[in-house]
């Protein structure tokens, strides 16, 4: 039985949604029913994030490296996002979910622009959660455009170039505005970070999960939050000593039991 601790939740959570293409590959099926199912994974995850209670979520749904794959592709992308945003508009007003947006949002074409800029007002006020979507988002380019405000700043006279500092910086990020991430999940097997959230994971806690994105649910997302629950975050600084006893274990061969998990049930503890 997975146990999550309802006092000691992941504030911001970032995924990292991988695996589509190959799921429809494995399936023999075209790699746009992928994202189609990936599309009601994202419905999944974002109802179980809800129920925990997580404050922001965060999902890298297209990266600005993306417009680069082939046309016929990235249009069924941009419908598919168009048609998530309109089937879940009601679900995301009506749970108080605020809805936000960061990337080059100015390159989506108009029919995503046409809801998601209402949906995006009309949720502003909402103060349950927020569902960030990453879209034509790349974290290099995002340093590099706080990088040329600052400058701009220095340059027109409203900031010295002291004033420059990591915290200056942070600011400047809209990716950042409800917090550095505190746990960044990647599926599908792979693991890199893929230009997500450059700045802000700079002491995230990481993980990689095997599911490809269409079959991620709201277990997978516990199991995710089960093990962030169990690290010791330190930020670089010395961590608890640990218990004697631990200290021999680690220093022998004896092998130590694994834990065990089902699966099927979810305990919220705490």
């Amino acid at each position: 039985m997975l146990l999550v601790e309802a006092r000691n939740l992941p504030s911001h959570v970032g995924i990292i949604m991988d695996g589509n293409g190959r799921w429809a590959q494995l399936r023999g099926a075209a790699r746009v029913e992928g994202h189609r199912e990936g599309s009601r994974a994202v419905r999944r995850v974002v109802r179980a994030a809800r129920r925990l209670g997580l404050r922001a979520l965060t999902l890298y749904a297209f990266s600005e490296q993306n417009w680069s794959r082939p046309e016929d592709e990235v249009d069924a992308l941009m419908l598919l996002l168009r048609d998530f945003l309109l089937s879940e508009r009601g679900e995301i007003l009506n749970n108080g979910i605020r809805l936000n947006a960061v990337g080059n949002i100015g390159k989506l074409p108009a029919i995503v622009r046409a809801v998601l800029d209402p949906l995006r007002k009309d949720s502003e006020t909402a103060t349950e959660m927020t569902l960030t979507l990453a879209l034509s988002y790349g974290g290099r380019e995002e340093i590099a455009m706080a990088a040329r405000e600052l400058a701009c700043d220095v340059k027109d006279g409203r900031l010295r170039p002291e004033d420059i500092t990591t915290d200056a910086l942070r600011r400047r990020m809209p990716s950042l505005c409800v917090g550095d991430p505190d746990l960044v999940i990647r599926t599908g097997g792979e693991r890199r970070i893929s230009n997500f959230l450059l700045y802000g994971l700079a002491y995230a806690e990481l993980h990689f999960s095997d599911t490809l994105w269409p079959d991620f649910d709201a277990v997978d997302l516990y199991e995710a939050i089960e093990n962030y629950q169990r690290r010791e975050r330190r930020f670089g600084l010395v961590g608890k000593p640990a218990p004697p006893d631990e200290k021999l274990a680690h220093t022998s061969n004896a092998s130590r039991e694994p834990l065990a998990i089902d699966n099927r049930h979810l305990r919220l503890v705490g």
